[in-house]
């Protein structure tokens, strides 16, 4: 688990292909890696990897055909900068929100906007994810903890202040930019609990409109 608060910028320092999957190596910058081991788990982009070697300046982790399929990584190259956090601890500040690591799908950065110091981005997420994605709720990009700011069907608006855009990867972000998404886990749970004893029967992974109204909502 992680909290979405980036601790780091990094960089691709190599890809090796294993016979499909992809061996990555990543420089880790000012990330202190002195509490981490073999075996642990680091978010990068939002993506959470195992370091399976600690060569001293980053590490190195296996990213499976599975994932290079549902996220971003695959287009990355050496020299790409990515974001870098940490999997939580008992002493961790939850300062952004609960984040799982796992990417839900991916994003397209439709515009760029200066607004005074800030930046606003207008994200269109694929069209499944939409009903999670909530004004004011929390969504995760990058592995970054984001509040929307306004909602229009699967777009959704952020507005970033500069000490994100300078701790982050998001300043290097232009329209076409594609983005790991991670929806809130509160959403993911809320979502099969309604389903109730439904839940068990082949072929219900979502919320209908039958859902709701059985549940109160509509």
């Amino acid at each position: 688990m992680f909290t979405g608060i980036i601790q780091a910028i990094g960089r691709i320092t190599s890809m090796q292909d294993k016979r499909g999957d992809i061996r990555l190596g990543i420089e880790t910058g000012k990330l202190d890696l002195s509490d981490v081991e073999l075996g642990d788990s680091i978010a990068v982009n939002g993506v959470c990897l195992t370091a399976v070697e600690l060569p001293g300046n980053g590490f190195v982790a296996d990213v499976s055909r599975e994932t290079l399929s549902l996220t971003s990584l695959g287009g990355l190259k050496p020299g790409s900068p990515v974001n870098l956090e940490k999997a939580l601890t008992l002493a961790t500040r939850l300062g952004g929100h609960l984040v799982s690591g796992h990417v839900d799908g991916l994003g397209t950065v439709i515009s760029r906007q200066e607004d005074a110091r800030s930046v606003r981005f207008v994200i269109e997420a694929p069209k499944e994810l939409a009903k999670y994605i909530v004004h004011k709720g929390s969504i995760t990009v990058d592995g970054i903890s984001l509040t929307v700011n306004g909602v229009d069907g699967a777009r959704f608006e952020l507005n970033i202040v500069p000490h994100t855009l300078q701790e982050t990867i998001m300043d290097t972000y232009q329209p076409g930019s594609r983005v790991n998404l991670e929806v809130d886990l509160i959403a993911r749970y809320l979502e099969r609990l309604l389903l109730g004893d439904k839940a068990a029967e082949p072929g219900a992974e979502g919320l209908t409109m039958e859902t709701l109204a059985r549940a109160g909502f509509v």
